[in-house]
C-alpha cells in the first residue's frame, strides 16, 4: 500500500533581513543574521563550537531538494541524488536540486533548503545566517516534488544516504496522524525498514513529530528506530502545533522550531534560515534569500546538527543517540535525560551533550 507523505511546517513564509528585535547576548559570529537566531542559543550551539564544528560528519537532508548555489551553503555540499523520477525509473535521476527533474522549483520545495541552512550554514561569512554546525557537510537528497512524496521514494532517499557516507538523516516530513496504525500493523513498513537499513549501517535518523498537535509523534518518527523531535519557541515553550514528542521507545527531544506567529508576532519568532535564492519575499526585511519558518520541521535539524557536532568527534551511532538523548534538559526544573510529555527527553543541548566521555 502506498502512503503519500509531506514536509509538515506549520507557518512559512515570511522572507526576512535585518530585523528589529532583542538580538542574542553574546552571539560570536559576523553573521548579519545571527542576533535573530535563537534557536542556537536554546541549543547552546556556539558553546559546543570550541570542541567541535561538525568537520567530517555528513548530514543528509531527505527532503524537497536544495538549492545546490546558495551562497550561504557554498562548500557545504557533497554530492546528492533525486529519487522523484516518475514510474518506471529506478534510481537516482537528479543531484538534488530542489527544481529537480523537470528544472521548475515548486513553491513548497524551498523547505529543503531552509532546513540545510538550519544543519550546516557556513558561519563567519558575512552573510545571512549561522548553521548548528557550521563545518559539516550536507548531503542534498530530493525525494518530495511541491511538498509531497512516496514512502518507496523517501525509503530509497534513506538507503541511498546511508550507503554514500551519511552519517545522519534528517526527516523533516511525516504522515498524518493515525498513519502509524499501518506501519504497527505491518499494512506498510517501507520506511521502518528503510530506517532500520541505515541505523544498521551506523547511520542515525532524526524525523519530525509533525505539527497537528496531536499526543503521539507521527510516522516515520513513531514507528521507527529513530529519534522524533518536538518543537518550541523561543521561549522554551511547548510550540501550539507540535505533536508531544512521545514514542514507545522514549526516544523523543524537543528543539527550537518557533511559534507559528499564532499571535501575530514578528517573523523572528520563528526560525530563520536559508531559502533558495530569489524565493523570500519582503514581507519581513530585506533580502530574498532568507526566510521564516516555523513547525517540527525546523526543530528537526537542530538536532540533526548536533548529531553532526557529535559524529565530529568519532563517536558511533550508539555514542551519538545516547549523548543526545541523556544530556537533553527539561527547561522547568533542569533535569537531564529525564522524560515529560511536552520535552520527550527535553529540549537538545549542544554544549552538554559534546562534552561526554567519547568512548
Amino acid at each position: 500500500m502506498m502512503k503519500r507523505f509531506t514536509a509538515p511546517f506549520a507557518a512559512a513564509a515570511c522572507a526576512i533581513g535585518l530585523v528589529a528585535t532583542a538580538g542574542s547576548a553574546g552571539a560570536a559570529t559576523n553573521d548579519p543574521l545571527r542576533p535573530d537566531l535563537w534557536g542556537l542559543d536554546q541549543v547552546q550551539a556556539e558553546q559546543a563550537w570550541a570542541t567541535t564544528r561538525g568537520e567530517g560528519a555528513v548530514v543528509a537532508v531527505v527532503d524537497t531538494g536544495v538549492d545546490l548555489t546558495h551562497p550561504d551553503l557554498a562548500g557545504r555540499l557533497v554530492p546528492g541524488a533525486d529519487f522523484v523520477c516518475g514510474e518506471g525509473v529506478t534510481g537516482s535521476c537528479g543531484d538534488g536540486s530542489w527544481k529537480g527533474r523537470d528544472g521548475v522549483g515548486q513553491d513548497p520545495d524551498v523547505h529543503g533548503t531552509h532546513v540545510s541552512g538550519t544543519i550546516a550554514a557556513v558561519a563567519d561569512n558575512g552573510i545571512g545566517v549561522a548553521g548548528v554546525a557550521p563545518d559539516a557537510k550536507i548531503m542534498p537528497i530530493k525525494v518530495l516534488e511541491d511538498g509531497s512524496g512516496t514512502t518507496e521514494d523517501i525509503a530509497e532517499g534513506v538507503r541511498y544516504a546511508a550507503d554514500n557516507g551519511a552519517d545522519v538523516v534528517n526527516l523533516s516530513l511525516g504522515g498524518l496522524p493515525g498513519t502509524q496504525l499501518l506501519t504497527i500493523l505491518g499494512a506498510d513498513t517501507t520506511m521502518k525498514d528503510a530506517i532500520q537499513y541505515a541505523r544498521d549501517k551506523g547511520t542515525l535518523t532524526v524525523a519530525a513529530a509533525g505539527n497537528s498537535s496531536t499526543l503521539l509523534c507521527n510516522d516515520p518518527a513513531f514507528s521507527s528506530d529513530s529519534i522524533c523531535v518536538g518543537a518550541t519557541d523561543r521561549d522554551e515553550m511547548k510550540s501550539y502545533f507540535s505533536e508531544l514528542p512521545i514514542k514507545l521507545s522514549g526516544k523523543g527531544v524537543a528543539a527550537p522550531g518557533g511559534s507559528g506567529r499564532l499571535l501575530g508576532g514578528p517573523c523572528s519568532d520563528d526560525i530563520i534560515s536559508t531559502v533558495p535564492q530569489g524565493t523570500g519575499t519582503d514581507e519581513c526585511g530585506e533580502g530574498k534569500d532568507y526566510a521564516a519558518f516555523a513547525g517540527t520541521s525546523m526543530a528537526t535539524p537542530h538536532v540533526a546538527g548536533v548529531a553532526a557536532l557529535l559524529f565530529a568527534q568519532g563517536r558511533d551511532l550508539d555514542g551519538v543517540e545516547q549523548a543526545i538523548l541523556t544530556t537533553s534538559r527539561q527547561p522547568l526544573l533542569g533535569l537531564r535525560g529525564s522524560f515529560s510529555p511536552l520535552y520527550g527527553r527535553g529540549i537538545v543541548d549542544a554544549e552538554a551533550a559534546v562534552a561526554t566521555p567519547v568512548s
